[in-house]
């Protein structure tokens, strides 16, 4: 009878040392092609209509080599937009990229979390969706497209709001203050440098990591559908083609159950 319990106990302490472990990272690019990824091209660059007219998917959204590493280039010529085709909620993501040479506009992508619906339903080109601001000087400000809303602790300035851990927490749509926040500290490295963003969502709470610093938090995200606000926690992923070129060294997801304290 003791050794039947010292088993049962045994079997109760490997469950519990398994359940504590890591989930390990979901890479989103495979490192060869984007096989895993749908492509979609949208509006015209003001003043570039010739490129979209001369654009395709394959030239937009490319895999390179660079050092005997597989990168994916995104060109910027036109708007668009390369995303998941799997759903995410629940997560850890951290993408790292770096900008080109070539632009068009101006040094302008995102991270677009929590997209749904179809192509072009966002600015004529993207899914609805809640962005991490990628855009040069602006790394991990929060735009919000269409319909979405977010809650988030601000001071407010003059030509907008700050995200700020001690601020007063506002109310943000279209229909509230306004669909951007701007991050709370530069943290980007200079151009031609790789940046890491690192996004945690999980449930309504979205937390953006620019370098190892938080620079942005966001809760009880949502879409304003007649005056009221339906959750919103889930979404596919799309990195914008938006005006320059930039590459992406890893993009990678993995599960998580709360967001860790020191990011918070």
């Amino acid at each position: 009878m003791k050794k039947y319990y010292l088993f049962i106990l045994t079997v109760f302490f490997l469950a519990a040392q398994s359940c504590q472990v890591e989930k390990p990272w979901q890479p989103l690019f495979n490192g060869e092609n984007l096989e895993n990824w749908d492509t979609y091209l949208g509006t015209p660059l003001d003043g570039f209509e010739d490129l979209a007219q001369a654009a395709t998917t394959e030239k937009v959204f490319s895999v390179v080599e660079e050092n005997g590493e597989k990168l994916i280039r995104i060109s910027g010529e036109v708007n668009g937009s390369l995303a998941t085709r799997d759903t995410f909620a629940n997560y850890h993501l951290q993408l790292v990229f770096k900008w080109g040479e070539d632009v068009y506009t101006r040094r302008n992508s995102g991270l677009l979390y929590h997209s749904f619906g179809d192509f072009g339903e966002a600015l004529g080109t993207w899914m609805v969706n809640i962005e991490c601001q990628l855009m040069h000087d602006r790394l991990g400000d929060t735009y919000l497209m269409n319909n979405t809303y977010c809650e988030t602790a601000v001071k407010e300035l003059e030509d907008g709001f700050l995200y700020a851990k001690d601020g007063e927490v506002k109310k943000f749509s279209e229909d509230h203050n306004g669909k951007g926040i701007k991050k709370g500290v530069d943290a980007e490295n200079p151009l031609g440098e790789w940046n890491t963003v690192d996004l945690y969502c999980v449930g309504r709470a979205a937390v953006h990591v620019v370098n190892g610093q938080t620079v942005m938090v966001n809760t009880n995200t949502g879409i304003v559908e007649g005056g009221a606000i339906v959750p919103l926690s889930s979404g596919k992923i799309q990195l914008q083609s938006e005006g320059a070129e930039m590459f992406v060294k890893s993009i990678q997801v993995k599960p998580i159950k709360e967001i860790p304290a020191e990011v918070l």
